[in-house]
């Protein structure tokens, strides 16, 4: 029997100090992190292995060893988060503040409290002596939100024996306790997710001049007038194998009007930025810098647009696209940054994980609604994907909307509730894969 009360106490414990690590990326700094999850499973006897990709960045794995009937379960997570403006923030974003049933803090959903479920569901194999058929590797990597490339990518490069698994589990698909105005218990699990594309810079480029004197050609302006034509432009509603699907199952429990009435399903979509976000190529201006003095008419002006293309989409196409609707010879469009090029593939849902998966929750919430679905921001599952391994995004937790805003938000928090609850289906999913 499992003493979950004192397993809770013992989680949020672990949850406030882990979150007490400043892990912002960049500069990143995750070994702290790293070693601070490595001694908590040190203490329990598990062997742990330390794998520096730069200075003071590292990978943590442990591994459980199972009999080999059957091949590895990963669990991973992060330990990375995005900055902070510490000046927006009502809380201290790193002493993990617990108050009025919420654990306040950067990462506290992204994702050191998944980070925290993993844990606990690792440590609690371990200290029950369970007969494992399969390994269970529990994999901590930095880097994740600066694109991977010291973190997972690294991995894969580097030690392709530690990413030899059959399924692996990380962030990406969440519950919601709300969807569509309605209550309810809904779980997606990712198997696929948009192309972080590298993003785009627009530069603008017009004549210098004095600030006192008319002038027609102001870089800024021409860049605002396009930055403001980029973010009226309606894209439309483009339809793909994963999102089909998706409506599918929703429609089928009744959260999404049937397929057939199109007007009716799109004008939910629209109402609703999140699954919004599932349908269209996404073009968002993050950055804009322009100008080197108040009274000199800048010669230059820069912008920075956030950009996450669906499945299926040639990220060149996509520029040649902006740039056809701007339709100004002044803005030169390009990709912000490069990426590896590798388009995200989709994993198999028809798996023992998923199934398992469904069948814990529904055993746990009669009413509860598991779906696949697909992430619109970029993880860390898509080198295992590109590996050909089933690997999912699934916090196990039922996050109000105000929960959700926390991902890179202001006030990141993560209830007390939810986290328990993560522990406890974390445990019962990984216990019935591996057992």
């Amino acid at each position: 029997m499992i003493d979950w009360p004192a397993l809770h106490r013992e989680a949020l414990d672990i949850f406030v100090r882990y979150l007490q690590i400043d892990t912002s990326n960049p500069p990143g700094n995750e070994k702290p992190a790293a070693r601070f999850l490595g001694a908590l499973l040190e203490a329990e006897g598990i062997e742990t292995e330390y794998i520096e990709t730069a200075p003071n960045r590292e990978v943590m794995v442990a591994r459980l060893h199972g009999d080999g009937s059957k091949r590895a379960l990963m669990l991973c997570n992060h330990t990375d988060v995005v900055p902070v403006e510490a000046q927006y923030w009502d809380m201290p974003a790193f002493e993990g503040v617990v108050k009025d049933g919420r654990v306040y803090g950067r990462g506290a959903i992204d994702m050191k409290g998944t980070g925290v479920m993993q844990l606990i569901a690792f440590l609690l194999l371990k200290r029950q002596g369970m007969a494992l058929r399969r390994d269970v590797v529990f994999c901590a990597v930095p880097d994740e939100e600066a694109g991977s490339a010291l973190g997972m990518q690294w991995l894969c490069e580097h030690r392709p024996d530690l990413v030899d698994v059959e399924f692996e589990l990380s962030e990406g698909g969440t519950g919601a306790s709300r969807f569509a105005g309605k209550q309810v218990q809904l779980f997606n699990v990712a198997t696929n997710e948009k192309y972080a594309s590298g993003g785009l810079k627009l530069t603008a480029v017009g004549t210098p001049g004095h600030g006192s004197r008319p002038h027609a050609d102001n870089s800024a302006i021409h860049l605002m007038r396009a930055l403001i034509k980029l973010h009226d432009w309606d894209r439309g509603i483009t339809y793909t194998p994963d999102t089909v699907a998706y409506l599918e199952r929703l429609a089928e429990a009744g959260l999404m009007p049937p397929l057939a009435d199109k007007a009716a399903v799109e004008e939910q979509i629209r109402r609703s930025p999140a699954l919004y976000a599932a349908f269209v190529n996404t073009l968002n201006v993050t950055m804009v810098n322009s100008g080197i003095k108040i009274n000199v008419i800048p010669a230059r002006s820069q912008a920075f647009l956030d950009c996450r293309l669906l499945p299926g989409q040639d990220p060149e196409a996509w520029r040649q696209q902006v740039i056809d609707f701007i339709d100004d010879d002044r803005i030169q469009v390009e990709f912000a940054r490069q990426t590896s090029g590798r388009l995200p593939k989709p994993a198999e849902w028809d798996t023992e994980l998923f199934w398992t998966i469904n069948a814990v929750i529904k055993e746990a919430m009669e009413d509860a609604v598991v779906v696949p679905a697909m992430t619109v921001g970029a993880t860390d599952n898509r080198f295992l994907r590109d590996r050909g391994i089933p690997a999912y995004g699934f916090i196990p937790c039922l996050l109000s909307s105000e929960e959700a805003a926390g991902f890179h938000g202001n006030n990141e928090f993560l209830t007390v509730e939810n986290l328990n609850m993560g522990c406890e289906l974390m445990y019962e999913v990984v216990r019935r894969m591996c057992v």
